[in-house]
């Protein structure tokens, strides 16, 4: 389905098109990846996941920084569709992969929850939507308070059925163990923070800095190669330190990350964007073995699906949520600090404001562009910053300590028993 959708991105002719296609690679994305992660479980035990998940935690940032440098150079060397056309021989080469190297393996059969997955997803579309609307027309306006509704009806409706239907789609009982709890909400808020980055980076680089799309996507090798050094890292230290300790230091380091980026100035230059990026690559390699192998642990090897479509879904989540809040936060800081003066066509975004002063040859308009966006920028940063000190927090408030382990362990035995008797054969 990813390869097929991509076929059609490549050949898309207008925006419709290539919504279709974006939304079709989703949900070929979206059944691919909680299938990758539940054969990690079934397939290595209690001592080896944690290297196997960092591993896997490892491959994937490797295509999430690595995707927009191929796609820098593509676009620059060829055409925009060359982005999507890549992706065909990576999918049809995963396949046969898939085929020759993957061992089966099958969970109990669970009945679907059609109903939750409509409540669910028309909220989390409504929030997102609500969120994105917000800086440019308000809360007064009648559509942003329509999606706002939608968005509360739904999420609250799909809270209530999931604790009333026989088979949930997110089994509830889950949540009672602390541990699932705290990695869960480390790992949204996480996303949260790192959701808004590339979003806010790329546009910095690109109309602040001047870089081409192909040294946009060199910029960001730093946090590539420090997020894979210390995926390694924490995974080896997981078992010495614990998992709390662990996550708190990732996100501390994280935190300090969006700290330095606050700090950039359309003067700076590659040094302190390198320290930045090295931080929050290093803070991610040390958070996401140690939160994923502690919320994969309370669910039950035969339910590793269920579970790692939780994980997936919750990262999800968190990184769509970022996107919209930090995006937000940045369009409305960037109209505020633009000058009274300016067009009105380019007050809402650097692209545009820059359009404009090309096109009228002003450069202080040019000038007073990068100047607002690199000031909504720390303030997005800040934002993030936030998010994550709040996550680590949560972190040292719900997890455990080694010492209390092996006590939180009973208790997953305990949510297991629970959701298997919820899940049904």
């Amino acid at each position: 389905m990813f390869g097929a959708a991509s076929v059609l991105g490549t050949v898309a002719d207008s925006p419709g098109q290539l919504i279709l296609a974006r939304v079709l690679m989703g949900v070929g994305g979206a059944l691919i990846m909680p299938s990758t992660l539940s054969i990690l479980i079934t397939v290595f035990d209690e001592q080896e996941r944690p290297r196997a998940i960092a591993a896997w935690g490892s491959v994937s940032m490797l295509g999430v920084v690595g995707g927009p440098l191929l796609g820098g150079w593509l676009i620059s060397a060829y055409w925009w569709g060359a982005v999507f056309l890549v992706n065909i021989p990576i999918a049809a080469l995963a396949i046969v992969a898939a085929l020759v190297l993957m061992p089966e393996s099958k969970g109990p059969w669970r009945k679907a929850d059609p109903l939750g997955m409509v409540l669910s997803v028309t909220g989390m579309t409504a929030l997102v939507w609500t969120i994105i609307e917000l800086p440019t027309k308000g809360l007064g306006h009648t559509s942003t308070q329509l999606t706002l509704a939608v968005a509360l009806l739904a999420l609250t409706a799909f809270a209530v059925w999931e604790t009333r239907t026989a088979h949930p789609m997110v089994p509830v009982a889950l949540f009672r163990n602390r541990v699932f709890t705290g990695s869960s909400l480390s790992l949204v808020l996480l996303t949260f923070a790192n959701g808004g980055l590339l979003l806010v980076l790329t546009q910095y680089l690109q109309f602040v800095l001047g870089y081409t799309p192909t040294g946009t996507g060199l910029a960001f090798t730093p946090l590539a190669v420090a997020a894979l050094a210390f995926n390694g890292i924490g995974a080896g230290l997981l078992a010495k330190v614990g998992t709390r300790t662990l996550v708190v230091l990732g996100m501390l380091v994280i935190a300090a990350g969006s700290a330095v980026l606050a700090t950039l100035t359309a003067g700076d230059g590659w040094g302190l964007l390198t320290t930045a990026m090295v931080l929050m690559g290093a803070g991610a390699g040390l958070v996401m073995p140690a939160a994923t192998t502690a919320l994969m642990g309370a669910v039950p090897t035969e339910h590793a699906g269920v579970g790692s479509a939780l994980n997936d879904t919750i990262q999800q989540a968190g990184a769509a949520l970022g996107v919209a809040a930090l995006g937000a936060v940045l369009s409305s800081t960037f109209t505020s600090e633009m000058p009274d003066g300016a067009p009105e066509a380019a007050r809402h975004a650097v692209a545009d404001a820059l359009a404009v002063a090309a096109r009228t040859g002003d450069e202080g308009l040019a000038a007073a562009a990068r100047e607002a966006f690199t000031s909504a920028m720390s303030v997005t940063f800040l934002v993030g910053a936030c998010g994550v000190l709040a996550a680590a927090a949560l972190s040292l408030l719900l997890m455990r300590g080694r010492k209390a382990e092996a006590a939180a362990k009973a208790e997953t035995a305990r949510t297991r028993d629970e959701f298997a008797t919820v899940a049904g054969p």
